[in-house]
């Protein structure tokens, strides 16, 4: 395990991108609704995308190589969530000002500066997730900073962007994606470079959704915020792991990811040493393996396809050299390979006669290619087409491998909490103006407004500890669904935190789980209970009570009180009820006759102090 002395040493580098869906009415750039209703799917379009010079004239390498894939995409449009703009049949709105709004709101908390004037861009993606190609951006806070364990970490960029279209479906023919989500408004948020080791990455990220959460104005559930981290070291590159979701294993994947391009970094010097080259020309050595038994092989054999081949110069060993636990610079190859159409690359460092290949099959391929003692292969089977669309994106990945680390955009296997190759690391030719959307002048108040809606987490922090007086229930309360509506509660009943936050967090959880319909009690009801409680018209007890019959509102909550007789008794009325008792026996016995009758109506500490 490395500590920070030695990420330090390392030359390591470590920013975020938090993309965050934002709980608007409607979409950013058109009337449709933006918060995902179980909707319809009314038609299927199909298209396909290449990639085009950006403004500096120039194809960004991502979208060539997104291109190259030539895949067919397929959009299912929706009749409440989709319209012409997100099918590209019709020029874009003006943007959400809601939208707009909480995006100030953001820029605010972060303590950053907003342009005079908001300029829309397009951001070229051709991978499908957007129906015209690029994704609609605007720069809306620049110079902003968040606390992190103690000291600042600088924003540099604030967007309000599109969200992408949902993936339905993916092979390396066809992809297939919903457009209800295409358009939903979104925030990147981006920091600086100097976030020095995975925990404090960890922690960034975890200061950015508390702060996006607090404003209330975020949606929420699965795949409504993701986290992008660019990781280098001094020696290695940048690159990009696309999509966390779940913060409790991205220090894991960060430091794994640091293990991968030492690794890389250690071949690359091995195989300057040894002088290595990559001969790209392909081989077709069909003829080679006619009687095979080597499965994969003959089944390629036979559907009329071929077997290619290359040599790497000088590799021997190389492609079995780990990086990762369970991956080698051969999976790295490899996952070039299945992207450009194959299932992967055998190679001369596996254990061939395992896969079914024969001593001589092996030596005659090795005598095909002129393979000698210091070096290695490269097979694929497959396609004509395909086979020499995987060999080339093979044979460059080891080229690369020449150079250390390649500048990826990577994601992450789920099981093992290693990157794995997506697509090349976009580069600025992707960026040109929009020309359908006028630039927006900014409200010189705009800004200023927002402030007085600025969020701090350290002051919600400290206003939980207050009032609940239970470390764990702050806690749990810091990062709950719950948390607005436990601060308007406190905030306009003066009911007792810690009562507030244990029925929120514990006994809703209780109810909803013995088959109470906990969603459909109103906010106002919720209001009404506490208000009651504060006032020490009802007992702690009947809170749940009235809870089970799911109230709708205020008059709900005041019905069930008087029907079920939930009244809390006090002064004159708790007096009868403990001569009601008689007085025989001793307290304990007294209280618990009494108790039984009335656990609803009467104060445990209230009734025993009057006993007492």
């Amino acid at each position: 395990m490395l500590g920070a002395e030695d990420y330090r040493r390392l030359g390591f580098k470590c920013g975020l991108e938090v993309h965050q869906r934002l709980a608007t009415r409607t979409k950013l750039f058109c009337g449709c609704d933006a918060q995902l209703p179980n909707d319809i799917s009314v038609a299927e379009v199909e298209r396909r995308q290449r990639a085009v010079a950006g403004e500096l004239g120039s194809i960004d390498q991502s979208a060539a190589f997104e291109t190259s894939k030539g895949r067919k995409f397929v959009y299912n449009a929706f009749a409440k969530t989709t319209c012409l703009v997100e099918l590209d049949e019709e020029p874009p709105h003006e943007p959400n000002r809601e939208a707009l709004d909480i995006a100030m709101q953001i820029v605010a908390s972060l303590r950053a500066s907003a342009p005079d004037e908001l300029e829309v861009m397009r951001k070229e993606v051709v991978d499908g997730s957007d129906t015209s190609g690029f994704q609609r951006t605007m720069l809306v806070g620049y110079d902003g900073s968040i606390e992190v364990a103690g000291r600042q970490v600088g924003i540099p960029t604030i967007f309000l962007e599109e969200e992408s279209a949902g993936i339905e479906y993916n092979d390396s023919g066809v992809a297939v994606y919903n457009l209800d989500r295409l358009g939903v408004p979104l925030m990147e948020i981006d920091t600086n470079p100097d976030l020095r080791t995975p925990e404090e990455a960890k922690a960034a990220a975890a200061a950015l959704g508390l702060m996006l959460r607090l404003t209330g104005k975020v949606q929420r559930g699965i795949g409504s915020i993701r986290q992008d981290v660019n990781v280098s070291i001094r020696e290695g590159a940048r690159v990009e792991i696309k999509g966390f979701q779940d913060l409790d294993t991205m220090d894991t994947v960060i430091a794994n990811e640091v293990e991968r391009q030492l690794h890389l970094v250690e071949i690359r010097n091995e195989l300057l040493k040894r002088k290595a080259k990559v001969h790209a020309a392909r081989t077709d050595v069909t003829s080679v393996f006619g009687e095979t038994k080597a499965r994969i092989v003959a089944k390629s054999i036979s559907g009329d396809g071929t077997v290619m081949a290359a040599k790497l110069e000088g590799f021997a060993g190389m492609l079995g050299t780990e990086v990762n636990t369970g991956r080698r610079l051969g999976s790295e190859i490899s996952d070039y390979a299945k992207l450009a159409g194959l299932g992967g690359i055998i190679h001369s460092d596996e254990d061939l006669p395992g896969y079914g290949f024969s001593e001589k099959e092996i030596g005659a391929l090795r005598n095909l290619l002129d393979i000698g003692a210091r070096d290695a292969f490269i097979l694929v089977a497959g396609g004509r087409d395909a086979c020499i669309r995987a060999l080339d994106a093979a044979c460059a990945r080891a080229m690369l491998a020449l150079e250390g680390v390649p500048k990826e955009t990577r994601g992450v296997d789920q099981k093992t909490l290693v990157t794995t190759f997506l697509r090349p690391l976009p580069g600025g030719e992707r960026m040109y103006p929009e020309t359908d959307v006028r630039p927006v002048v900014m409200d010189a108040g705009m800004l200023e407004s927002a402030k007085g809606r600025a969020v701090d987490a350290e002051s919600v922090s400290r206003r939980l500890k207050s009032t609940i007086g239970n470390r764990q229930l702050e806690e749990q309360m810091l990062w709950s669904q719950h948390l607005g509506r436990f601060l308007e509660i406190v905030e306009k009943t003066g009911a007792d935190g810690g009562v507030v936050a244990a029925t929120l967090l514990e006994k809703m959880t209780q109810l909803r789980r013995s088959g109470v319909n906990v969603g459909a009690i109103g906010d106002d009801a919720m209001l009404r209970v506490f208000s009651e409680y504060g006032k020490g018209n009802i007992t702690k007890a009947a809170i749940e009570e009235i809870l089970k019959r799911e109230p709708k509102d205020g008059a709900d909550v005041e019905r069930i009180i008087k029907s079920e007789k939930l009244e809390r008794l006090r002064g004159r009325e708790l007096e009868l009820a403990i001569k009601e008792a008689g007085a025989e026996g001793g307290r304990e016995e007294r209280l618990r006759r009494i108790m039984s009758k009335h656990r609803l109506n009467v104060d445990g500490d209230e009734l025993g102090a009057a006993l007492k």
